[in-house]
């Protein structure tokens, strides 16, 4: 069966997310983050880094599945991965302003997802450089981890983060939509398969990071003058934005 990988990849991932929001709602009972939560994550990264020794079962199995890719979609090319990494993080400023609230404010919800950017971005760049690893179309030798991937996976756990308490099952779309992301980066023969899968790592520890280390680093920064900003989205004269209002 030609589909059977990357139907694998898909069903791996469906679980460990299912595993993975199973250890949330722990969390959230327990009301402080555990560790089981970190260790999908970190087997997804420790996959992805074993995949770069050379002639081992995980990078043959990145060529079998990028042969196979090729060989039932030679010509296959779509742009939607550029787009969709993105919208998991777009939901949630879409679903505040449809007025369901997330965890956080706006001003330190936006704050949590710049500072996983920042961890995700600066993480993924600095390894394809150290890595030097050559995408399978032969383009360019920064393919690993899958920086689509990383970033689809960050705004995904950035949306479940805020709704998990509300709205399970939101992070279960955002979630889906990331997989489909690093899906699309392999059918467009841009990534390995442990690049991808490497990426959703990557993607979801910035984010669990930034959770934990955001509300010190505001505290450092603002001190207790921070808790007196709010960002929430306005509408007027048929226009959507955002009004900042605080103290001072």
């Amino acid at each position: 069966m030609k589909l059977i990988r990357p139907c694998a990849l898909c069903a791996l991932l469906y679980l460990g997310f299912s595993a993975q929001l199973q250890a949330q709602v722990r969390d959230t009972v327990d009301h402080k983050p555990k560790i089981n939560s970190f260790i999908l994550p970190a087997a997804f990264i420790g996959y992805g880094l074993l995949s770069l020794g050379e002639k081992n079962l995980f990078s043959e199995l990145d060529r079998t599945t990028k042969e196979e890719l090729q060989e039932d979609h030679p010509l296959f090319a779509a742009h939607a991965d550029d787009y969709l990494q993105f919208a998991p993080a777009a939901a949630v400023y879409g679903l505040h302003i449809a007025g369901i609230k997330g965890k956080h404010d706006l001003a330190d919800a936006t704050g949590i997802y710049l500072l996983s950017e920042a961890i995700m971005g600066g993480t993924v760049h600095g390894l394809k450089s150290w890595t030097h690893r050559l995408r399978p179309n032969g383009s360019a030798f920064n393919s690993f981890p899958s920086g689509h991937t990383s970033n689809a996976f960050a705004s995904a756990e950035f949306l479940n983060q805020e709704y998990k308490d509300s709205h399970p099952w939101i992070g279960v779309a955002g979630y889906t939509v990331a997989t489909a992301t690093g899906v699309l980066r392999m059918y467009n023969n841009k990534h390995w398969l442990s690049d991808v899968v490497a990426g959703a790592g990557f993607g979801i520890l910035s984010t669990k990071i930034s959770y934990l280390i955001y509300p010190k680093l505001k505290r450092l920064v603002l001190g207790k003058a921070g808790s007196n900003y709010n960002l929430v989205p306005a509408y007027q004269q048929n226009r959507f934005g955002l009004m900042f209002s605080g103290r001072f």
